[in-house]
């Protein structure tokens, strides 16, 4: 089967799509334009027609061109230009696999920040406590028989022993209350909202927090969500502005909001359930992406435990407690979605393979996830201590916030100096901060134009008290 899109009124794309094979069809258009840009032949800054114009002219769903789509951006081969469209990116040099067997798999290095001393990305996880001795023995334990079954298809949701371990961790660590069978695991969060969005339909208008975790905006605008920002206070997202919004849908990160590290009380979240609960379409997406690490208090029960009329859809990874290269991510349905899942989803094949879960089900079950939790906390806590000891001498200069847990603070200038001009300073003297307003869905949103990000989990302590010290010079004037 041949079909084409166009992509400008004089270009035209033939996309060869064969139904007659087991390679998913978005997996098809995405291989296809990804040669197409490696070759030449698709150019740097030519628009791609959209989702919904590529679905229609290859007569595939929806879902489908999405998926090819969302692969290619997370790649860096298309990007999305916000009102505009996607267009192919400029690719100056692809890193190729070699051919010889004896060469194994040739891993990309990290581009070089030569221009910077620190860098204090609040993306980063310190990798050097990694268990590798532990991955290493379940990795071979897991391969060491001719297990036929590994290397087939499985249960669509995730394996049903591994969502088991997932259901006992949440319950005891997370205080979610859920049966495996509401469970689906998946290859990265972004994966369970795509496929959330087949199970809640198209045409819906969603609320997220400003600012909020640009990842899942992007996601949600790419599927046609209508997003509608609503400010937060000090204690989380505005139950009014909510109401005012006109969503059906919230995502929202109670436990610890990206990026402003708000933890929502329990009156707010009390608030936001009784919104959901008003109406039959109203739901809360939970976002509890790194709730494990907390330095003051004791932990913070998840939302979705509170939820009593099932109006809470809860989403977790394991990529900032163990690795992001550990592509597994988890979301829990309320039984009121279940059906519609296994109506309108349910058919999808697990995007994880049966021998990583198993690795991750064995890594859970044996302990290892719990004693590899308690250390990285310690390491986390030792470089939040050293942070904290190390912006004494700018307390006089500005405010520090989100400093109870997860692994970055923010720094906001009590003098009001602006953002761009911190950002600058902090360049020139080799160290790499980022401002609060790359997090804005939109720039105007943005009223609070003096406050940088610092994240420090991939940093020594060295580190963190070199580049602080270097901050300290760079802002005297500020």
């Amino acid at each position: 089967m041949w079909s084409s899109a166009f992509l400008e009124s004089e270009m035209e794309l033939m996309v060869p799509l064969k139904s007659h094979t087991d390679i998913p069809l978005y997996e098809q258009i995405y291989e296809y334009i990804k040669e197409e840009i490696k070759n030449g032949n698709l150019k740097a800054m030519t628009r791609l027609p959209s989702t919904r114009v590529l679905a229609e002219n290859l007569k595939v769903s929806r879902s489908t061109s999405q998926m090819a789509y969302e692969q290619l951006l997370s790649e860096g081969y298309i990007e999305a230009v916000p009102c505009k469209g996607y267009y192919v990116a400029k690719i100056e040099e692809l890193v190729e696999v070699g051919k010889s067997r004896d060469e194994g798999f040739v891993l990309q290095e990290e581009p070089a920040e030569a221009e910077y001393q620190v860098d204090f990305s609040p993306r980063g996880i310190d990798l050097d406590s990694f268990p590798f001795n532990a991955w290493r023995k379940i990795t071979k334990n897991t391969l060491v028989d001719d297990n036929k079954a590994m290397f087939i298809a499985g249960d669509p949701q995730g394996e049903l022993s591994l969502r088991e371990a997932v259901r006992e961790y949440l319950h005891t660590a997370r205080g979610v209350n859920c049966r495996p069978e509401q469970i689906i695991v998946g290859a990265g969060s972004e994966y369970l909202l795509m496929l959330l969005a087949q199970v809640l339909g198209p045409d819906r208008v969603i609320a997220m927090e400003n600012p909020t975790y640009k990842q899942a905006y992007r996601v949600f605008n790419s599927l046609g969500y209508r997003v509608r920002p609503v400010n937060m206070d000090k204690y989380g997202m505005s139950p009014e502005l909510l109401r005012e919004s006109g969503a059906q849908l919230a995502y929202i990160m109670p436990s610890h909001q990206y990026p402003t590290g708000i933890v929502m009380p329990v009156k707010r979240r009390q608030e936001l359930l009784l919104w959901a609960g008003q109406r039959e379409d109203r739901y809360l997406i939970e976002d509890d992406y790194d709730s494990e690490f907390r330095y003051k208090g004791k932990p913070i029960p998840a939302l979705q435990g509170m939820d009593t009329r099932e109006k809470v859809i809860y989403i977790g990874t394991f990529s900032k407690s163990i690795a992001p290269a550990i592509r597994v991510s988890y979301m829990v349905l309320p039984g009121t979605l279940l059906k519609k899942y296994k109506k309108k989803a349910g058919f999808y094949a697990s995007t994880v393979s049966r021998i990583d879960q198993n690795i991750l089900y064995q890594f859970i079950v044996g302990g290892y996830y719990e004693r590899h939790l308690n250390r990285m906390r310690a390491v986390y806590k030792n470089k939040h201590d050293a942070l904290m000891n190390a912006l004494k001498g700018l307390e006089k200069d500005f405010i520090v916030k989100g400093e109870n847990a997860g692994l970055h603070v923010l720094l906001t200038s009590r003098a009001g100096a602006e953002e761009e001009e911190l950002v600058r300073k902090a360049g020139e003297a080799g160290v790499r901060v980022y401002g609060l307003s790359g997090y804005f869905i939109h720039p105007f949103h943005n009223h609070t134009r003096s406050t940088v990000i610092l994240g420090y989990a991939n940093l020594t302590e060295e580190q963190i008290c070199d580049g602080i010290g270097l901050l300290k010079k760079a802002w005297a004037a500020e």
